[in-house]
C-alpha cells in the first residue's frame, strides 16, 4: 500500500490527537491528563509542519514554534496548579478536585 507522505503524517496527527482526547476523558490522575493534552498539542504542531512540507513554505514550522512556547507556559501553569492542589487535597485525583467545596 503506497500511502503519500502527506497523508502519513496527516494519518498519524489524527491519530495522535484521538488518543490524546481520549486519554484526557478517561483518566483521573491530573498528571497524566496534562501529559494527554501535550500529546494532542504535539499532533496539531504534527498537522502544521506536514502541511508546510506539502506546500513548501516554513509556515507551519513557524506556527509548531509558537505551539512549543504556548506548551512550555501550559506545562508551568498547569504543574504549579497541581502542586498546589496536591497541597490541599494531598491525591492527585481529578474526581477528588471537583469535589472541592468552600
Amino acid at each position: 500500500m503506497n500511502m503519500h507522505p502527506t497523508t502519513a503524517g496527516l494519518l498519524l496527527a489524527g491519530i495522535l490527537f484521538v488518543l490524546g482526547l481520549i486519554s484526557v476523558l478517561i483518566r483521573r490522575n491530573i498528571i497524566f491528563m496534562l501529559l494527554s493534552v501535550e500529546i494532542m498539542l504535539n499532533a496539531a504542531g504534527l498537522a502544521f509542519v506536514v502541511a508546510s512540507s506539502h506546500w513548501g513554505t516554513a509556515d507551519g514550522q513557524v506556527m509548531f514554534m509558537f505551539i512549543l512556547a504556548m506548551a512550555a507556559a501550559e506545562v508551568s501553569v498547569g504543574l504549579a496548579l497541581i502542586l498546589q492542589l496536591y497541597h490541599q487535597l494531598r491525591t492527585l485525583d481529578s474526581d477528588e478536585a471537583n469535589r472541592m467545596h468552600g
